[in-house]
């Protein structure tokens, strides 16, 4: 068959190359050209032709094949039946141009897909130009309806490109897929046009919207344009053609489906008021893109994936290089379902073209590098192999080529000796994309649960033996059954819909077993009981224990060894999340990037939507830095610092909202700067989950200085207010909790006090009225967010502060009292267990040691001042000789010891005391014999 296929083919080769000769002799003049015209006569009889009838064009791609053809420069309205020509003509000369350029090897297939898209958008843009032109003169331009009833802003119609069009990556005969949209309902204001017709917004915008699909779409004596398809607005064929804004956000939150998720994750505004476009998609994207880990999209996938295979089944479209196994259309989905799952937390995954979001799924770690280096390779040969199909007559097919003449040409073209030869690229590249579709779809779950503990559960509640809790190794199966008993019963599982008690049906007995098996089963049961019944109505987090054995294997787990953690999970189950996040289990982030986290947060304008962001923010790095805890990859220093760190950010996110929330009112204070001091454990950068922050706050403005606002008000006032309001903020109650409980009493003069110092006044209390303590606790204070310049003169009133020359003696006397007395009123420790912060030899002695030090030798070493945090400033004191390395060491290691005792404490919901084993005893003793031997001594007896 072969030298007869190839026979046929150079016939009609040599026939079309003596029609191209005829029109265009002067261009086959040139060998190389005319080599050229060969190859794009080989590949495409739709380019061969529009050459023939366009000669001029040819002449054209002689010239210069790299400059796009012009567009039309505008259809004329006084000669509207040269419209479609003058569309068509142009479309099928700049397409020809690419089919030169594609086949030539001087583009790559990027560059034809987006050469495609460009294409399409110009067609689009010129003729709704010229009908809208035409339209404004019928009937006006439409106007919104302003609030009073008068007429407002002009409107124009929005186009959305979906599918590849709104990707930018449109292939060669593709049709495009369009949504009409517009802002809101109005009416046309005829006024500047006598004699037109007023329409509603949607009479107008649904006939603008069918005459530029008519004028794209209908076949004329020149072929068509592009075929439209506006089967992808809601309801389809049986919506209306044009949809506002607020209709169509209605329609998406009471009826949206998970196909349209889909869709509407490639949608663009390619024409008209593209703004307006942009406006509307970020709208759209909490449709889209959920907040949480979402795993029911594969059941989305999967539907519409049966539908597909069953499709190409009864059509028989195994040949298909869409739809068929293995196909464009399996790569599509996987990186839209991974995109879907994610991006809703992560947004660097929400681009619109499927090439750059793989490469962003490949970065956050969702793909394997050498997967995504296989998906590439495979779209871009299944998306070359496609165009060539698409470029043989300009026809809208997917399938591959049934003629084997055909089939011999596109093989030559793209490179191979024969079909054969090509087929087993295509099917090497199909096999590998359908293998990794089908791992994607596949239930990802674990071993099978013991028959008799899922047959347990569906017998619930009327029936069922508690003898299977007690053989999968409950102690208490009465207690488990009664438990399971009341969750069976409860509203919120006899309401689940059939596919979410599907889950929960599968879900349930595995939680079962991992709970049977940890170290505390009924605590284990308990806590995951609370976590469902708040989960039950979400039936992403379902989906999310259901398609992720990891995620409910990593939940018994941590809910079995942290009562917090547990907690929070139950409160906010968006956490659930955090389980799966390939950064949970990585390295933590920097206090550079701990900033960056919280400034991304903000709805503008929207102070409550933020703080619910920024909260939900904070909860997932702290419970983050918590499993790090848990899991013991950190020290516990390191992990306080970052809870430091991270209430750095808040505090500084929180104090640009407080000022945009005061100045539309007051305005703002010129030449005036304010400042967030961090004391204690924020100060110390040695914060615990769940610590309140001690906070004061600074300011400094000129004499008489008043802000500018429409109600002005003198700077300690506008001060006062801000600090008002970034307490308020900090403690306000959302969604997603409070952020911070907020301590403001270690202020100059305490709860007596101004809420705000100036700088001035901060100073002269410090160095005339302060008692020994607040210097004590001025050693660990910090700048934590505010104008630098006002942090450098505060870091210069502390270190005046702290440097002034004292009797040891004194300091030694005056700090000892102080300790005794907290001692007596703070000590929490029994015969049995220890406080580790305020028993004797805990935390705060080794902090008041540290402290009493500074006052005493800050004056002779300056170099004391810079440190606030405990560890820097052990070292710092080993290093100027007032601790020896024996000492210092050992100061390290019973800081570290009764820290981690202390989360751990905190971890499990137990008050900060542990049972004395040697290492708590070993750093007691270290921190006592370090103060007796500097002269501390806190227990007389």
């Amino acid at each position: 068959m072969q030298p007869v296929e190839s026979s046929a083919v150079e016939a009609r080769l040599s026939r079309t190359l003596a029609r191209l000769r005829e029109a265009a002799p002067q261009a086959f003049d040139d060998a190389v050209f005319a080599a050229r015209c060969e190859q794009l006569a080989r590949a495409s009889d739709f380019a061969a032709e529009t050459l023939i009838r366009q000669p001029a064009l040819l002449q054209a791609l002689a010239a210069d094949a790299h400059a796009p053809m012009d567009a039309p420069p505008g259809l004329d309205p006084d000669r509207r039946d040269d419209w479609p020509m003058l569309l068509r003509r142009y479309r099928t000369a700049e397409s020809t141009r690419l089919i030169w350029r594609d086949v030539l090897g001087i583009d790559d297939v990027a560059a034809t897909l987006a050469g495609s898209t460009r294409l399409a958008e110009a067609c689009l843009q010129t003729a709704l130009d010229a009908l809208e032109h035409e339209f404004t003169r019928r009937h006006g331009v439409i106007r919104c309806r302003t609030d009073d009833g008068s007429l407002g802003a002009v409107q124009r119609l929005v186009v959305f490109g979906l599918g590849k069009l709104g990707g930018g990556e449109l292939n060669f005969s593709s049709d495009i897929d369009l949504v009409y949209a517009y802002e809101d309902d109005g009416e046309s204001d005829t006024s500047d046009h006598p004699g037109a017709r007023p329409l509603d917004a949607t009479t107008y915008f649904t006939r603008l919207g069918q005459q530029l699909a008519k004028l794209l779409d209908e076949i004329t004596a020149d072929g068509f344009c592009h075929r439209v398809d506006l089967r992808l607005r809601p309801y389809g064929n049986a919506g209306r053609i044009a949809w506002s804004f607020p209709a169509m956000e209605q329609y998406f939150q009471r009826e949206g489906r998970d196909w349209e998720r889909y869709a509407w994750q490639k949608a663009r505004p390619v024409a008209g008021d593209l703004e307006a476009g942009e406006r509307f998609l970020e709208a759209l994207r909490p449709f889209v893109y959920r907040r949480y880990l979402d795993f029911g999209a594969l059941d989305g996938l999967r539907s519409m994936k049966a539908a597909i295979a069953a499709e190409v089944a009864r059509r028989e479209l195994a040949d298909d290089i869409k739809r068929g196994p293995g196909g464009i259309r399996e790569i599509e989905f996987l990186v839209q379902a991974l995109q879907m799952i994610h991006g809703g937390r992560e947004p660097s995954l929400r681009s619109r073209a499927l090439l750059p979001s793989l490469s962003a799924l490949v970065d956050a770690n969702h793909v394997s590098e050498d997967t995504g280096a296989m998906l590439v390779d495979a779209y871009r040969f299944l998306r070359r192999l496609e165009n060539r199909v698409q470029m043989l007559r300009d026809a809208q097919t997917h399938a591959l080529p049934e003629a084997p003449e055909d089939r011999l040409r596109i093989a030559q073209g793209l490179g191979y000796r024969d079909w054969g030869e090509l087929l087993e690229a295509l099917d090497g590249h199909r096999g590998r994309v359908a293998a990794e579709f089908d791992a994607l779809l596949a239930p990802q779950r674990g071993a099978a649960v013991p028959d008799a503990l899922a047959v347990y559960w569906h017998a619930l509640p009327d029936a069922g033996d508690a003898a299977a809790l007690a053989a999968a190794g409950f102690v208490e199966a009465g207690n488990a059954d009664s438990l399971l008993r009341d969750l069976a019963r409860s509203p919120g599982v006899r309401g689940l819909s059939d596919s979410a008690r599907g889950r929960l049906d599968r879900v349930l007995p595995a939680l079962l077993q991992a709970a049977a098996a940890s170290s505390a089963p009924m605590l284990a049961l308990r806590r995951l009981l609370a976590l469902l019944h708040n989960i039950l109505r979400r039936s992403a987090y379902l989906a999310l224990l259901d398609e992720q054995p990891v995620a409910l294997s990593r939940l018994v787990e941590v809910v079995s060894r942290s009562a917090l953690l547990a907690e929070r999970l139950a409160a906010y189950p968006l956490l659930l999340d955090e389980l799966l996040d390939s950064r949970v289990a990585g390295p933590l982030p920097d206090r550079a990037q701990l900033l960056a986290a919280c400034d991304a947060v903000g709805a503008a304008g929207d102070t409550e939507a933020t703080l619910q962001a920024l909260n939900e923010v904070r909860q997932a790095l702290s419970f983050r830095i918590a499993m790090a805890v848990r899991d013991g990859r950190q020290p516990a220093t390191e992990s306080a610092q970052q809870l430091a760190w991270l209430a750095d950010g808040v505090v500084r996110r929180v104090l640009e909202l407080a000022r945009d929330e005061i100045a539309p009112a007051h305005g703002e204070v010129q030449d005036a700067r304010f400042a967030v001091l961090g004391y204690g454990s924020l100060g110390g950068e040695e914060l615990g989950f769940g610590s309140d922050l001690d906070l004061v706050f600074l300011y400094d403005a000129p004499a008489d200085a008043q802000s500018d606002g429409a109600r002005p008000l003198d700077a300690p006032r506008w001060f006062a207010r801000l600090a008002q309001k970034v307490v308020a903020l900090l403690g306000a109650v959302t969604a997603a909790g409070r952020l911070y409980d907020v301590d403001v009493r270690l202020r100059p003069d305490g709860a007596k006090g101004l809420l705000v110092s100036s700088l001035t006044s901060y100073a002269d209390y410090q160095r005339d009225r302060a008692w020994t303590w607040e210097h004590q606790a001025l050693v660990r204070a910090r700048c934590v967010t505010g104008d630098d310049s006002l942090a450098l003169d505060f870091k210069g009133v502390r270190a005046g502060t702290l440097a002034r020359v004292r009797e040891p003696a004194r300091v030694l006397d005056e700090v000892a009292a102080m300790r005794r007395r907290m001692r007596a009123e703070l000590d929490r420790s029994d015969a049995a267990l220890f406080d580790l912060k305020q028993g004797a030899g805990g935390l705060v002695d080794l902090e008041f040691l540290l402290q009493a030090l500074v006052l005493i030798h800050a004056h002779a070493t300056p170099a004391l001042l810079e440190a606030r945090a405990t560890p820097a400033l052990i070292s710092a004191m080993q290093q100027q000789g007032l601790l020896d390395a024996a000492t210092a060491s050992s100061l390290h290691e019973a800081h570290a010891a009764l820290l981690s005792a202390g989360l751990e404490c905190t971890l499990d919901r137990r008050p900060r005391r542990a049972a004395l084993s040697p290492a708590i005893e070993a750093a007691r003793a270290a921190i006592t014999g370090a103060c007796v031997q500097h002269g501390l001594v806190f227990d007389p007896h």
